[in-house]
């Protein structure tokens, strides 16, 4: 359960002065006073200038040239389609609640989990750090184009000296300066944003009125190199101005080679293109920590820059087609220069947007990574990144940022590099729409986003088209990209990460569970699919782990309910008891690795407790049918926490991570002699209160005897060969029908049959003991059994003992069943007639050793392998509450010193032999 902190509490209206606290304060780094952007220079500025980057200049030439009009728009229509299908999911799950600083990644792992949200949260990281490093590589190619020593262009100063040396000292100066401004802080950012939008704006405004007010006019082209080495004559371009024969020449496909790289282009190579330009969708949003408002600022933000680059896109493609001929669109993809009023202008526009969209990639990745860092998702790796100024800029995960994009320019030529930071991109952008699906999905009540035009539809669709166009932009970088994903999730979980963020996948799991909880139809049980569910009364788990485990191996899949009573009247006590006690149980859970779910009451006596237990454990068709306890002894209880290697603690008695120990949640032991908080009678008086309940009972004694190896979850094929003995008749009714075995002896049969079916018991022979009367005929009765195991698929050893010589007198079926249970026979006579059932037991298990009648009840002979448990039938308790302590004597005497031993009644039944 949740605790009274709760983030809610964040949202208080007053402070201790009066004075009024944010509902996002505590979001981004340094809190509310570095929450100072607005909606227009936050999200708007930054997201268009990474959307338009350097295709809006140098790439609208080459889309429309091959594509032709009516498939250019076909592609800005399909990419538009799929970051809109991801901008409604942002929109939604921003204002779902407040965003804090890490945009995506504070929206994906908050949803999806750390361990998810951490690995896409460090690959959305490095795909703004390779793209910081893409967009200055681009723009030092752009400058050399027109300044640099070896241009082939005519025009130009040309004074720029070239090489991967200059190249690289080109790319740190820019880099240099860049970080500069992402160190200075948010605000300097925005200003120089904006500064870099109004060149941009003001460079596409020119180029916008260039196709209205330049006349037509023919372009020399440059010259192409020819297939031998030599130059191709030279080609001309034409302008048209506004034509209908240039916009019908230009309306139709004409797929040919790219001259910069002689690739051949087609559909797909011309569409990625276009939406590798297009995928900054999350500039914005990745300056969560900085916006005033960023549950307002973000959607709002991002549709505004969505809507307007589009619209300028789709201006600029049919003006394009409308004024320039097909020649000058393929082979001169910076025609914007030729046909401007003022071709510096739009050398501005080219140089502002390269820059613009490195400090928006290198900002982008500072907070990311500084989010990534106060998540301590990695370890010391990322400490430095926690750094921040007075006023909340982080700066230390600036400076790391830089350093990294600094190694990435050394690489150089990056242009398989891109396409693996466009994949990694789509990758974020699938993880986004696949949190606001799985909430959409869980139904939970807290998700009630004001932004509602989304839906499930919509969010599975942006999952399948941006998973669509990774394997489309490059096969290779999309199988990568997804298998890094595995390997950090897997890190991560490794490692371990907060669980206090939420996990979308338990909302999910409830659903589904809730929803299949109710088809599960009690009144559609048949036996043939009958499992046992086990209800384990637990007292002190410190002593009782070997049955706990021991349980565990016997459910078959079924349910296990751990359950504890804890004596207490609520009335006057001031708060429940019980429900801080969960957590250590959980806890025990999970160390003891058993699959097993958790129930504690609060009850005056421990069968009052028990009641509750088996009347409200489980729900619906998932409800225990079978009690298990513990056998009531004077046997003094052992510490297993002190032995059982799980259970190993610091000793300083933590666990890792800091945690207490479980050795200091549970009391210790009971010491031998002291008083117990279940008396004789109600131990006896709850076996029968489950039993008129319709649930079959288990009684384990001396589980502590079992060896580790045969409670492990491993394979016991390697150990030693054992016996599982199974005595399926009333030891206590020697007489009454010998060789018949009833619903209750059938019951015995499956559970240890269960029991085999476990890799630890899978070396043990069954052995199955019929009891034959003094005057039955041997082999009869075991015929029957023969012919009933075979029809019930089991596999067993059956065995034909003497039992019942002098133990009464009478011909068979003279004796009632609850003769000697009941005390219709005197206490002598009973306690008898145990020590002699418990006598033959011990002969048999003997005999298994090699040893005889009167052999040590312990050890390994040399005579056979050892019994390692004993299935013994369970009469039910005596009708008259007086007798119980007698009937638990009995009890005693039946199972003292047979090793561990499970007394077991079964009321229902549980075999078939129908397909």
């Amino acid at each position: 359960m949740a605790s009274e902190n709760s983030p809610l509490l964040a949202y208080r209206l007053l402070g201790d002065e009066g004075v009024a606290f944010s509902a996002n304060g505590a979001g981004g780094p340094g809190g509310a006073s570095a929450r100072k952007l607005s909606t227009f220079l936050g999200v708007v500025v930054p997201t268009v200038l990474s959307m338009f980057s350097i295709v809006v200049f140098l790439r609208i030439g080459f889309v429309v040239g091959h594509a032709g009009l009516l498939q250019a728009l076909a592609m800005l229509l399909v990419a538009y389609f799929i970051l809109a299908l991801t901008v409604l999911s942002v929109c939604a799950i921003a204002t779902n609640g407040a965003v804090r600083g890490g945009g995506a990644y504070f929206m994906i792992s908050r949803t999806l989990g750390p361990e998810v949200g951490g690995s896409i949260g460090l690959m959305f990281y490095l795909a703004n750090v390779c793209g910081c490093a893409v967009s200055l590589l681009g723009l030092v190619e752009a400058v050399l184009d027109v300044f640099g020593a070896d241009s082939a262009r005519s025009s130009g100063l040309q004074v720029l000296p070239q090489g991967y040396g200059w190249n690289l000292l080109y790319g740190s100066l820019l880099l240099g300066l860049v970080g500069g401004v992402c160190t200075l802080g948010a605000g300097l950012y925005a200003r120089a944003s904006f500064l870099t939008f109004l060149l941009v704006s003001g460079s596409l405004a020119s180029v916008l009125v260039s196709f209205v007010a330049v006349g037509p006019r023919s372009i020399p082209l440059t010259p192409r190199p020819g297939p031998n080495g030599s130059s191709l004559p030279p080609q001309v371009g034409h302008f048209t101005g506004f034509n209908s024969s240039t916009l019908k020449a230009n309306l139709g496909a004409g797929y040919s080679k790219d001259y910069t790289t002689g690739a051949m282009m087609n559909f797909a190579s011309v569409f990625a293109v276009l939406f590798n330009g297009c995928t900054g969708i999350m500039a914005g949003a990745n300056m969560s920590g900085e916006l005033k408002d960023p549950s307002r600022a973000i959607p709002l933000g991002t549709i505004v820059a969505v809507a307007y680059t589009f619209f300028i896109y789709t201006l600029l493609f049919f003006l394009s087609s409308f004024t320039c001929d097909r020649t000058l669109l393929q082979e001169d993809y910076g025609f914007f220069r030729a046909i401007s009023l003022w071709p510096p202008l739009v050398l501005i526009g080219i140089y502002a947007t390269s820059l613009s969209a490195s400090m928006s990639s290198l900002i982008g990745a500072s907070r990311i990574l500084h989010a990534l860092a106060q998540d301590d998702l990695f370890g010391v790796i990322l400490a430095p990144a926690k750094v921040v100024s007075r006023t909340g800029n982080p700066w230390g995960a600036v400076l790391y940022s830089w350093g990294l994009v600094q190694l990435v320019l050394l690489a150089g030529k990056l242009n398989t590099l891109a396409a693996v930071v466009t994949v990694f991109y789509l990758v974020a952008y699938a993880a986004v729409d696949l949190s606001c699906l799985s909430l959409e999905w869980a139904s939970a009540p807290n998700f009630r986003p004001t932004f509602s035009l989304f839906s499930w539809h919509t969010c599975l669709l942006g999952v399948a088209s941006c998973l669509l166009m990774m394997f489309l932009i490059s096969p290779g970088a999309a199988g990568g990209s997804l298998l890094l994903m595995g390997l950090l999730s897997a890190l991560l979980t490794a490692r371990g990460g907060p669980s206090s963020w939420g996990y979308v996948s338990q909302a999910l799991l409830f659903h589904q569970v809730r929803k299949y909880l109710l088809r599960l139809d009690v009144r559609k049980d048949h036996v043939k699919f009958w499992r046992p569910q086990l209800l384990l009364l637990v007292g002190n788990p410190r002593g009782a782990l070997p049955l706990l485990r021991l349980a565990n191996q016997l459910k078959k899949g079924g349910l296990y309910v751990l359950g504890h009573v804890t004596l207490g009247d609520l009335d006057c006590l001031p708060s429940d008891p019980v429900q801080p006690q969960y957590g250590a149980w959980l806890s025990l859970v999970d160390r003891a690795q058993v699959k097993a779910f958790v129930d504690l009451t609060l009850s005056p006596s421990v069968r009052q407790g028990a009641q509750h237990l088996l009347r409200i454990s489980g729900l619906g068709g998932m409800k225990p049918n079978t009690l298990v306890l513990g056998f009531y002894d004077d046997a003094a209880p052992q510490d297993h926490f002190l032995t059982d290697p799980a259970f190993s603690e610091a000793a300083d008695g933590t666990q890792e991570g800091g945690s207490p120990a479980l050795s200091t949640l549970f009391p210790p032991p009971r010491a031998p002699g002291s008083p117990r908080a279940l008396s004789p009678q109600d131990y006896v008086a709850t076996v029968a209160d489950a039993l008129k309940m319709n649930k079959n009972v288990v009684l384990a004694r001396a589980c502590g005897a079992l060896p580790p190896e045969r409670l492990s979850r491993g394979s016991g094929g390697t150990s030693q060969p054992h016996h599982v003995d199974v005595w399926p008749l009333n030891l206590l009714r020697p007489r009454g029908g010998p060789g018949y075995v009833d619903v209750c002896g059938l019951f015995l049969l499956q559970m240890a049959t269960i029991l085999g079916m476990v890799p630890a018991w899978h070396s043990a022979r069954l052995r199955i003991f019929l009891c034959l009367g003094p005057r039955e005929a041997p082999g009869a009765a075991e015929g029957r059994l023969r012919a009933l195991l075979s029809q019930l698929r089991i596999r067993a050893e059956v065995q034909e003992v003497v039992w019942g010589e002098g133990a009464g007198s009478g011909e068979p079926g003279e004796e009632e069943e609850g003769d000697f249970v009941n005390g219709r026979r005197g206490d002598a006579e009973a306690e008898a007639l145990a020590g002699s059932a418990n006598a033959l037991v011990r002969a048999q298990q003997g005999r298994s050793r090699g040893e005889g009648p009167g052999g040590p009840e312990g050890g390994d002979g040399e005579g056979g392998p050892a019994t390692a448990l004993t299935f013994l039938y369970l009469p039910r308790p005596p009708a008259d509450p007086a007798r119980y302590t007698r009937y638990l004597a009995l009890l005693e005497i039946l199972t003292r010193d047979l090793g561990p031993t499970l007394l077991i009644h079964g009321v229902t039944p549980v075999t078939c032999t129908d397909l």
